[in-house]
């Protein structure tokens, strides 16, 4: 009889190769994606291990068809491995792929969703389940069962929204405002004044970082723009996850200058201060290049 050498469990066969090669590629080209976008969305960046498996070079690999599945939630395996059927089926659920964070930063790797189309969505994290986030911001059944949105301005790249609560950041941000944010997977891109969500394994936080990140044995002081709030010392090392806030979402309609103006002069005379003495106070102190 005679001996055939096993396969071995983490590649196809020679014969399917080219094949299977052929169909990533054309898998790639209907989500008008080139080769080295397509391996950046894989998670291998400038790594030459896509093009080797597309040319035919090398096998493709277990973990290469299954970073594929994983991205890919529509493509139909029974295409892209025997060359049957159609090359996607239906299905909406969002999937998670993972990103490793730039060498210098010691933040965890971030968990992204995308849509059935392959394109990434924004995850909202409302008040009732920032507490789970804390701890399960990077699995991916937590991640699936929060609600995913395309926002308008927020369409291409890695964002995730989070529900404001309370009053630490008013005027700028209100309760139940939603905060647009992008990671920070480098430290080192944090830039002072900025308002940012602090993710740690017991709370998430809007506040304002007045100071660079150098070091993480450093205390890292969190502020509020609420002037009765005093600032918040938390141990750099203690920070899971840090976003920068870029947008925001509100249903708070600010009144009408004139209205607000208004007011002001009411309460001013209900303290029992006369409008015209106020006003030529305020005319002697105002710069002179001021508008009347």
């Amino acid at each position: 009889m005679q001996q055939v050498e096993p396969q071995g469990n983490n590649s196809l066969p020679n014969t399917l190769d080219a094949e299977v090669g052929s169909r990533i590629k054309e898998l790639f080209k209907q989500h008008n994606l080139t080769t080295y976008e397509a391996s950046v969305k894989l998670g291998y960046g400038k790594s030459s291990k896509l093009y080797k498996t597309l040319s035919g070079e090398v096998k493709p690999s277990f973990e290469t068809l299954f970073d594929i599945f994983a991205c890919f939630p529509n493509v139909s395996a029974d295409w892209l491995m025997l060359g049957r059927g159609p090359m996607e089926v239906g299905g909406s659920a969002p999937v998670v792929k993972a990103t490793a964070p730039h060498q210098s930063s010691s933040l965890q790797v971030l968990t992204v969703t995308v849509d059935k189309d392959g394109e990434e969505t924004t995850v909202l994290v409302p008040v009732h389940a920032q507490a789970g986030y804390s701890l399960q911001h990077n699995e991916a059944v937590y991640l699936r069962d929060l609600r995913h949105y395309k926002i308008p301005g927020f369409e291409h790249g890695s964002y995730r929204a989070f529900e404001v609560a309370g009053d630490s950041m008013i005027p700028i941000f209100n309760h139940h405002d939603v905060v647009v944010t992008s990671l920070v997977d480098d430290r080192r891109l944090l830039e002072p004044g900025e308002v940012y969500v602090v993710v740690t394994s017991e709370s998430v936080m809007l506040k304002r970082i007045r100071q660079q990140i150098t070091s993480p044995d450093m205390e890292v002081l969190l502020y509020s723009d609420n002037p009765h709030r005093k600032p918040y010392p938390l141990e750099a090392r203690d920070i899971q996850q840090l976003w920068r806030v870029r947008g925001c979402v509100s249903s708070f309609i600010p009144s009408a200058p004139d209205v607000t103006t208004e007011r002001l002069w009411e309460v001013i005379e209900l303290l029992g201060h006369d409008k015209s003495e106020v006003k030529r106070f305020m005319m002697e102190d105002a710069p002179s290049d001021a508008p009347h």
